[in-house]
């Protein structure tokens, strides 16, 4: 009688180690399917951020050389790509994952001046009146330098793309008990409610639109948000908040100075 007990006893432990076997494997198989996807995964969000960055670059020139010739159609054309880049990264960022941020002491002022200059360069000749609040000037961030300038650029580019040659574009730094914002403000062709509403991310002066989702992600990942007020041919303002504890105490170096308030961008 002990031997058919030992014998079912073996088949047992055979089985079941043919079992955990089997899953080990099958584990093993899904790591490296899955690690293999991820990598397949950024290689294909790093060339579409590539891509749209080509777009954008595209579009704001031919915004910019819609200055000289407003009759072209060039100006039209030059939205239309603006808008297709934004859809082109916002799609990328989807798929991206949380983001991890690699924080400094930033002062603001220099930021906001990366962030005009990268979005100057491709638009020029073309101009807009950049008016940077004074306040600007004496606030230290704790930020991840690129994310934010990244959220800045498309903030700036957005306002730009809703805004005329010459049209001015106000920054202001805004502090509340527990926030802190970073107000773009402009007098462009603004957009309706039932436009913002469209998008799916909000109703009325809340909502944002496409071209807006990568900042507000940006955003996110720093504890911040991002809000837009627009009403239809008066003008935008956008919010980008973030925790008060993010600003820090006032720089100690001498302000830079702004050489005119018509700044090429």
């Amino acid at each position: 009688m002990a031997h058919p007990t030992l014998a079912l006893a073996l088949t047992n432990a055979v089985t079941l180690l043919a079992l955990l076997f089997c899953l080990a494997f099958c584990r093993r198989r899904a790591q490296r399917r899955a690690l293999a996807a991820a990598a397949e995964l950024a290689s294909r969000n790093r060339q579409l951020d590539l891509f749209a960055s080509e777009l954008q670059s595209l579009g704001l020139a031919m915004m910019g050389q819609a200055a000289a010739a407003p009759d072209s159609g060039v100006e039209g054309h030059g939205r239309a790509v603006l808008c297709l880049a934004a859809d082109v990264r916002d799609a990328a960022a989807l798929a991206a994952g949380p983001r991890v941020l690699k924080e400094e002491r930033l002062s603001l002022l220099p930021l906001v001046q990366e962030a005009l200059d990268q979005v100057a360069l491709a638009l020029a000749p073309s101009r807009r009146q950049w008016r940077l609040a004074p306040e600007l000037q004496d606030a230290t961030l704790l930020a991840d330098r690129r994310a934010l300038r990244g959220a800045l650029v498309q903030v700036l580019t957005r306002a730009v793309r809703h805004t005329r040659d010459g049209d001015p574009i106000e920054l202001r730094l805004l502090r509340a008990d527990e926030t802190v914002a970073i107000v773009v403000e402009d007098e462009g062709a603004g957009l309706a409610a039932e436009d913002l509403a469209a998008t799916g991310l909000g109703r009325g002066t809340r909502g944002l639109g496409l071209g807006l989702l990568v900042a507000r992600q940006l955003l996110q990942a720093h504890g911040g948000a991002l809000t837009v007020e627009a009403v239809k041919g008066i003008g935008a303002r956008t919010w980008l908040t973030l925790p008060r504890q993010r600003l820090l105490e006032a720089a100690q170096a001498a302000p830079p100075t702004i050489a005119s308030p018509m700044i090429a961008a």
